[in-house]
């Protein structure tokens, strides 16, 4: 079953599914900052557009372009930018 979800006064729109790889979650953002909290582990890959990401235990902020990703561990909240609408798929643990 395909779960939709929407943030954010629907600026950050997803759908939910699963696979063989597990638990994931493909969306986009429009141009914004944005505050996720994790309650498993998560990798976030950015299919296009750029993330800029402070990430738990960060005190720089770190760009993430087309074809990139970054971890978050389980139970922790991390802060993106969105710089123009970016897609991303992101994969729980």
């Amino acid at each position: 079953m395909i779960a939709s979800n929407e943030y954010f006064d629907a600026k950050v729109k997803s759908l939910g599914y699963t696979s063989a790889a597990g638990n994931s979650t493909i969306g986009v953002m429009e141009p914004g900052d944005y505050e996720f909290g994790t309650s498993s582990h998560e990798t976030m890959r950015v299919i296009e557009g750029e993330l800029v990401a402070l990430l738990p235990g960060s005190t720089e902020w770190k760009s993430f372009g087309a074809g990139t990703s970054f971890e978050v561990d389980a139970n922790s909240s991390f802060k993106v930018k969105s710089i123009g609408q970016t897609s991303y798929l992101c994969q729980y643990k």
